[in-house]
């Protein structure tokens, strides 16, 4: 586990305090808590994108066949 350093303002010290005795946590543990977070939406979010580009490249056959204006129009004569 890596140790790291924040400075924040002394009121935004005193509110993360507060917010984390409410919890029964520690300072430490709710921002560690939310780095965890982060980085699992991080990596959801890879996941997903990924996925939406291996379903792009699935899809191949759409803009070969869109028809043209004229034969949209194009009505059969009787």
């Amino acid at each position: 586990m890596k140790n790291i350093t924040v400075t924040v303002p002394d009121d935004v010290y005193r509110a993360a305090r507060i917010a984390a005795a409410e919890r029964d946590r520690s300072v430490s543990a709710l921002v560690t808590d939310y780095l965890v977070e982060l980085a699992q939406r991080h990596s959801e979010f890879s996941r997903r994108l990924d996925l939406q580009h291996k379903v792009q490249a699935q899809i191949v056959e759409f803009s070969a066949q869109r028809l043209t204006r004229d034969e949209i129009h194009d009505r059969a004569v009787r």
